[in-house]
């Protein structure tokens, strides 16, 4: 079992500890399976873009601004 330092940890460090997870899973898990319902998740957000509803950011522009506001 992996243990970390989570009482010790900031939460930036917590953030890069998740992404960096995120990262091996996806780079490793090709047969990793979607949950049912995240077709109509993805559905439903697509269709508010098209109405101008919401607007599509670049990830590296999201993670800095995400970074910036903790």
């Amino acid at each position: 079992m992996i243990t970390l330092p989570l009482k010790s940890m900031t939460l930036n460090e917590k953030f890069l500890a998740i992404e960096m997870i995120w990262e091996d899973i996806c780079h490793t898990s090709a047969d990793f399976p979607s949950p049912a319902w995240h077709e109509a998740v993805l559905k439903e957000r697509d269709e508010r873009i098209a109405k101008g509803q919401d607007k599509l950011i670049d990830w590296e522009v999201a993670k800095k601004q995400l970074r910036e506001s903790l």
